[in-house]
């Protein structure tokens, strides 16, 4: 529970600190980010804040329902909409149409970052899992990087659920937790956080204070 922030994925560099070692970054474009809504326990059966980013360029594209609910605040229409769980004295006290901007961080603090995994299709289980295929000898045929056995003949007479099997790989909401913040610039309304993040460049993400690290 708390409030966070939306926000960009820019793409990755490296910067060097006090003493001179090189760390991996990831650039965001955070916020700034409109409140658009507010839901209270009373109306809805929770408190929380809907933060919008990303305003967009050709309103004329906008549906219906999403026009009615950014003019019924007076919002510009954006591209990216998501709620954050807050106490009721943070409903309370803040407006639709403030602004949450990136300055609700600091450097040192920690984050949990969300985004949308890089889809990579359908998959096999070499390059989804990590298997290690059969025996390229001693007379192996168009089994090379098959998955093997999935189960027993008579007992249990089925296949267990969550057998590692081929299937769609990636384009997963994924969470990577406790990323430090090496910098934050309120003046671009960059972040720069330690490490890797889910998703492709340009792809949307949620960040978050550490739910497991202060």
């Amino acid at each position: 529970m708390g409030l966070g922030l939306l926000g960009k994925k820019l793409g990755m560099t490296q910067i060097f600190d006090d003493h001179g070692n090189a760390v991996p970054v990831t650039v965001i474009k955070t916020g700034p980010c409109k409140v658009v809504q507010k839901k209270t326990s009373g109306k809805e059966g929770y408190d929380a804040l809907q933060l919008g980013f990303d305003e967009v360029q050709k309103v004329a594209r906008v549906n219906k329902p999403l026009t009615g609910h950014f003019k019924k605040g007076s919002i510009a229409p954006v591209k990216f909409l998501r709620e954050f769980r807050v106490t009721p004295e943070d409903v309370n006290g803040t407006e639709i149409g403030t602004e949450v901007t990136v300055e609700i961080f600091e450097p040192g603090e920690f984050v949990d970052v969300t985004g949308t995994s890089k889809g990579k299709g359908f998959a096999g289980v070499v390059k989804k899992y990590g298997f290690k295929g059969q025996p390229a000898s001693r007379g192996t045929h168009e089994y090379f990087r098959h998955g093997g056995s999935i189960g027993q003949n008579m007992t249990p007479g089925r296949t267990y659920k969550g057998t590692k099997m081929p299937g769609h790989m990636g384009n997963r909401r994924v969470t990577v937790q406790s990323l430090k913040i090496v910098d934050v610039r309120g003046d671009t309304n960059i972040l720069l956080v330690e490490g890797a993040i889910p998703g492709p460049t340009n792809g949307y993400v949620i960040v978050q204070k550490a739910v497991k690290k202060s």
